[in-house]
This record gives C-alpha cells, sequence and structure tokens, in this order.
C-alpha cells in the first residue's frame, strides 16, 4: 500500500515515538541500517492491516493513531482482545503469520521493516533484541492486568482504567510536567469501548457521564478529554500511584 497522505516524521532523529520504540536503545549506525529497510505505510479509520492467518512479510511500530487486534470464534463472533497505541510494536520476527486480525480503529501510519532484512538485523544487534524482549513482556504484564480490569473490576473502573491507559500513553509522547492536565482525543467510541471493556454502549455513557460529573474528567463533545488530576483518575481506576499497568 501506497501512502495516502504526507509523512512527516520521515527522520528518524524527528520520530515522536523514538524514545520508546524497538529502535529506542539503537547507535547511530544501527538507526543507519534501519532506515535502509524502512518504509511507510498509512492506514484510514476502518481499514485492515492484516488478517488473521495472513503471510506477514513486514514488521513495524505505530507512530500515529490506533489499532485494535481482533479474534474471531469459529461462529463468525469476534472480540476485541487488545489495543495498539503509538510505539507498540506490530509482528513478531520468526513468525511467518499473524495470530489476530489488526484493523485500524483511527488513521493511523506505521513504521515499517521488511521482515527478512530487520530479523537479520536483530540477529546482530542486541540492543534491538533486547529492546524488543523488554517491550514483548511489557506486553504479557498489560494482558495480565488486563484479565484484572474485565475480571473483577466495576464498570466504573473499567472506564477509569481505559481512559488512564490512553491518557498515559499520550502523554509519554512529548513532555508534560505530572501537575499538568492531560488533554487528548478518545480515539474509541463507545460502541467500541463497550465491545472492549464487556460492557453495554448504555453502561459506558452512563459511567463516562458520571465521571464527568464527578470531575475527574472533563468532556468537550463525544471525543475530546481533559484528565485535571491523573492521581484522582488513578484512584477511580483501582490502581496504585505507580500508573498500575504497564504501557
Amino acid at each position: 500500500m501506497t501512502p495516502n497522505f504526507k509523512i512527516d516524521h520521515a527522520n528518524c532523529a524527528d520520530c515522536p515515538i523514538r524514545h520508546r520504540a524497538v529502535c529506542a536503545h539503537c547507535e547511530v549506525d544501527e538507526l543507519e541500517e534501519l532506515e535502509g529497510i524502512k518504509y511507510y505505510r498509512s492506514f484510514e479509520a476502518g481499514q485492515t492491516i492484516i488478517w488473521s492467518g495472513d503471510q506477514m512479510n513486514f514488521v513495524g511500530s505505530v507512530v500515529s493513531g490506533i489499532a485494535s487486534l481482533t479474534q474471531t470464534m469459529e461462529d463468525g463472533r469476534t472480540q476485541m482482545v487488545g489495543l495498539l497505541l503509538p510505539s507498540d510494536f506490530v509482528g513478531r520476527p520468526g513468525r511467518d503469520s499473524a495470530p489476530y486480525d489488526v484493523l485500524a480503529t483511527t488513521d493511523l501510519v506505521m513504521c515499517c521493516f521488511r521482515k527478512k532484512p530487520f530479523e537479520e538485523l536483530m540477529n546482530k544487534t542486541p540492543h534491538i533484541a533486547h529492546r524488543l524482549l523488554q517491550m514483548t513482556l511489557d506486553e504479557l504484564d498489560a494482558a495480565r492486568e488486563w484479565m484484572l480490569v474485565l475480571g473483577r473490576k466495576t464498570a466504573r473502573e473499567k472506564i477509569a482504567s481505559l481512559l488512564s491507559i490512553i491518557a498515559r500513553r499520550d502523554a509519554s509522547v512529548g513532555p508534560k510536567t505530572s501537575t499538568e492536565p492531560i488533554v487528548f482525543d478518545l480515539p474509541l467510541t463507545r460502541e467500541a469501548m463497550a465491545d472492549y471493556l464487556g460492557l453495554t454502549l448504555e453502561t459506558v455513557s452512563r459511567q463516562i457521564s458520571a465521571l464527568k460529573k464527578d470531575k475527574v474528567i472533563e468532556l468537550e463533545g463525544k471525543r475530546h478529554v481533559t484528565i485535571p488530576d491523573m492521581g484522582r483518575l488513578m484512584d477511580e481506576a483501582g490502581d496504585d500511584s505507580d500508573g498500575g499497568f504497564l504501557v
């Protein structure tokens, strides 16, 4: 696929996810090697990035936007099983096919690497292999924490948990002080939130309205969210002060 809009982060040094991506610890010469095998792809909201079972000839990182991981059961029912946020890695070296459907939830840009050359570079570059291991372990921890959200938390705690994950990842892209409000556009529709959290649409809307009424969040329209006090949102999520989820 040819990108359908201008890429603003073609230079690795200017990349907004550089400090969190798989290339975070690369030296200059290693970045130059990555430059030689990378390309950008853009996807519109609702577009499928990869179907489960398809051969993957690339791996890469989400630069901007959000994607969802979806699994389809034998009877055709689908379940959203994860989210890919900026800096998250798509694909697995050594694995030929995709285990999940990956769908662009919003307009999305990916920094992709040709799979075979990336595997070769990873095998000879400890920085990349070690960083990918760190990211994989973080993903595993986040999945275990999400089991707690879905299995034990109240509806209000589930909504607060999801908002805190998105807010903290958004804040990580640019420097902010700990006391500065976090402002972001919610990338998921309320229907998608309901699907992901195992709640009804009515429950999601009711709990968001309750958080707004209690001044835990400020909401402009349906998507523009301000978190005045991140600590209070974390309390509502039932997470401890160190951030709870690994994101």
